[in-house]
């Protein structure tokens, strides 16, 4: 039975698009699918225990494509559509209902599929995806990090401000799409400590120390294979994601080896295949103690930068090999 890659990701992803076509050069069997076309668009069967054995076996069929969960050797998951788009037409009851079904039928068979290599695995994702976690495993693992609180608490906000020169809040995750149906994002602004009031109760906040930067960096790393890029705004933002991608300015720059290696302990820790993480630079970047650790994107974009047909090629030469080298068991179902 020939391998199979299977790539669980919307129709129109541009980065799954490089990652596809690089494994296609290397000759590997692709099977491209939406999860969230559930429907007449997407059928699957799936049975356990035919001919005694203890893996789910069966089909899954698109309009154009099929394969046999078997044959899935590897799995790249992207950013497939959401289970709720399929169901937002039902009443409540109904679509809550069935967004669970598929998730646990559906989605319980392909998170599971035996001995397939995942990147990532969902739950791994999962684990990784709070700032917290983020930040407390790269201080356990040397890296620098911020001064960071997370509270609710007025005066806590206002004691933390006092003690820091400036202060910068960031939300923890993105804003969730509006009635007409686009999300949206919230920058890294700096905060004025006599604009702390009692609103802050509302929900979590998180406050860093703001780093007095001379740069960021974003680095991919893939595997073994690590990609960094310097990221500089013409305007000089605080936070170079808010303004124009086109006119922003990269500079390929070296990670110090302590930090690489704390960044492939990082992913081994939660499990990770994969990561995009993004740092703070002081002084001129190329002693360890001038980068500052912010956050790791588990699932991140990089389809835009630079060396992004080389990501994709270190993408496809992990998801089409048949022994992965250095990655263990845990990245496995």
């Amino acid at each position: 039975m020939e391998s199979v890659v299977l790539v669980l990701t919307a129709l129109e992803d541009v980065t799954a698009d490089r990652v596809i076509e690089a494994l296609n050069e290397r000759g590997a069997a692709v099977v491209r699918v939406d999860p969230g076309d559930v429907g007449p668009d997407l059928g699957f069967g799936f049975r356990l225990g035919q001919g005694g054995g203890s893996a789910w076996g069966g089909r899954l069929r698109t309009a154009s494509r099929e394969v046999d969960v078997e044959a899935v050797t590897a799995v790249y998951c992207r950013r497939p559509t959401p289970y709720t788009a399929r169901f937002r037409q039902l009443p409540r009851q109904s679509r809550e209902f069935a967004v669970a079904e598929v998730r646990h039928g559906l989605g319980g068979v392909l998170h599971g599929l035996r001995g397939a290599l995942y990147v990532n695995h969902p739950s791994a994702v999962a684990r990784a995806d709070f700032k917290p976690a983020q930040l407390q495993r790269f201080a356990a693992l040397g890296l620098r990090v911020p001064a960071t609180l997370v509270t609710n608490d007025v005066v806590e906000a206002r004691k933390f401000a006092a003690e820091h020169e400036r202060v910068v809040y960031k939300s923890f995750r993105g804003l969730p799409e509006g009635e007409d149906g686009r999300a949206g994002a919230i920058w890294a602004q700096r905060i004025e400590p006599g604009a702390l009031d009692d609103s802050i109760a509302v929900t979590a906040h998180l406050f860093q120390a703001e780093i007095p930067k001379s740069g960021d960096v974003r680095v991919t790393v893939v595997g073994r294979r690590v990609f960094a890029q310097r990221i500089a705004a013409p305007d000089g933002a605080l936070d170079w994601r808010r303004g124009d991608w086109d006119r922003l300015v990269h500079t390929p720059v070296a990670v110090p080896e302590s930090v690489r290696g704390a960044l492939h302990s990082y992913l081994a820790s939660f499990g990770l295949v994969f990561g995009c993480f993004d740092f703070a630079l002081t002084g001129d970047g190329t002693a360890p103690e001038d980068w500052w650790a912010i956050e790791c994107n588990p699932n991140g974009q990089w389809g835009w930068l630079p060396d992004a047909p080389a990501i994709a090629d270190a993408f496809a030469e992990i998801l089409s090999r048949e022994e992965i080298e250095d990655l263990d068991d845990t990245k496995r179902a």
